[in-house]
């Protein structure tokens, strides 16, 4: 399409109106941009191949934790890892039927950087699947001559989602209370199967048979609402159902990125990644920290901080605070911008109580430090209906790529089937889906 003010209009118009009645998530809009967020070809390549190593990363936490837990590897790593969780749940963890489970959704948030791009996080039971398939379909059918130009395409995040579950005839989106914003585009992703294989169902369904599949559309902190999951859990260890996510905590704290840097874990690292891929993720994953109470000793100091007690984090100056304090997980503060700090962002007062909480919490709820990289300004735009003009937003970006994981074992790949990019405006910090944020889906355009 040409960039005319009436095309524009027409197709912002267009994609808003391809809306489900109902919306999307509860609550929640943001600006509708006019054309797919550009994305170049190396950096494509790159988000192309990073599903494989996130995978192969996700398979050596799971590796880690079981050979920790039976005294293979160090035993403080499982110990950290089941800091805060109930027995049943860390039982279920190690369950021998088990072992082998790893996500069949990956989706990290990078956020682009002046050096590329950084791995903030990553998550396993992510919100917006139903978004992207929506935005992907809606932006291809606004101009079907460059729809092959959209990652995924029409269809990519549609049935790459229904591919993880293999042959299974039915799948219930098994979507609790806690979650419920997500309902309405996990309601809208199931009707666009022509098939109806896929349903949306509460956290109390029993209707389901042998060889059907359940998506656990949760986090793991709210399994006690979940009264069922223990009959779920059963029915899966007995091979009669497939459940994913897997309900291990270990593959849902944000730590496993700063155990990534831990030099003790260095040969570990190596022996199950190899050089290429840790290399590769030490790259984009932004040093981090562990934010562990226990003193040093007096001659020691934590690396690349050149802190000997983190009682010393909360006197650092504004200019050395460009970090990011988060808590790990298995806390309903662990998604969305919940419970995420900016140093550089917070007065002295409001920093060292950040720390003192993230201390005082260890026990339960460890919490990470990570090194923050300023996003780049990058050039986007949206459309204002209420004047009629699309407006050109200097933003900030976050991307968000979606692997979908088929096969089994050695077997299993992870393939990329969308990209969804959260634009908010240059001044704001932290990125999230906030209203003034645009939403868009990605698209290979030459530089």
């Amino acid at each position: 399409m040409t960039s005319s003010t009436g095309e524009v209009g027409a197709a912002a118009s267009f994609i808003r109106d391809q809306l489900p009645a109902g919306g999307l998530f509860q609550d929640q809009e943001w600006r509708v941009a006019p054309r797919p967020f550009p994305i170049a070809p190396p950096l494509f390549q790159q988000l192309e191949s990073l599903g494989r190593v996130l995978l192969q990363f996700y398979k050596a936490i799971n590796l880690l934790y079981r050979q920790s837990a039976v005294g293979k590897q160090p035993e403080w790593v499982a110990q950290l890892y089941d800091q805060g969780k109930p027995e049943d749940l860390i039982a279920l963890q190690r369950d021998p039927a088990f072992k082998n489970e790893v996500p069949r959704v990956i989706r990290p948030d990078l956020l682009l950087t002046e050096e590329g791009f950084s791995i903030t996080e990553l998550d396993s039971v992510p919100g917006g699947i139903g978004l992207t398939a929506w935005l992907n379909q809606t932006y291809a059918r606004l101009d079907p001559t460059k729809a092959s130009t959209l990652i995924g395409g029409e269809r990519g995040m549609l049935d790459g989602f229904r591919g993880i579950f293999g042959a299974a005839p039915r799948v219930h989106l098994m979507v609790s209370d806690e979650a419920a914003s997500y309902r309405p585009e996990m309601q809208w992703l199931a009707a666009q199967a022509t098939d109806s294989s896929l349903q949306v169902c509460s956290t109390d369904f029993e209707g389901w048979s042998d060889g059907d599949a359940v998506y656990r559309f949760f986090e793991l902190f709210d399994l006690a609402n979940v009264h069922a999951i223990h009959a779920r859990a059963a029915a899966a260890r007995d091979r009669r159902i497939q459940l994913t996510a897997p309900l291990k905590p270990c593959l849902e704290e944000k730590l496993s990125l700063a155990l990534l840097w831990n030099r003790n874990l260095r040969p570990f690292w190596r022996q199950q990644l190899g050089e290429g891929f840790l290399g590769r993720l030490l790259r984009h994953v932004p040093q981090s920290w562990v934010l562990d109470p226990e003193p040093l000793p007096p001659h020691a100091a934590y690396p690349m901080l050149d802190l000997t007690d983190w009682q010393q984090l909360k006197s650092l100056s504004q200019r050395e605070r460009d970090l990011i304090l988060k808590i790990s997980g298995y806390s309903s503060d662990a998604w969305g911008a919940r419970g995420v700090y900016l140093g550089s962002d917070l007065s002295q007062a409001d920093w060292s109580e950040a720390v003192e909480r993230g201390l005082r919490g260890f026990a339960e709820h460890p919490h990470v430090l990570q090194r923050y990289h300023k996003p780049r300004t990058v050039g986007f735009s949206y459309y204002d209906f209420s004047t009629g003009a699309e407006v050109a937003m200097p933003s900030r970006v976050r991307l968000c790529p979606y692997y979908f994981v088929s096969g089994e074992g050695d077997a299993a790949r992870a393939h990329l089937a969308g990209v969804l990019a959260t634009a908010c405006p240059a001044d704001k910090k932290i990125i999230h889906g906030m209203k003034d944020a645009v939403l868009a889906p990605c698209a290979v355009v030459p530089n």
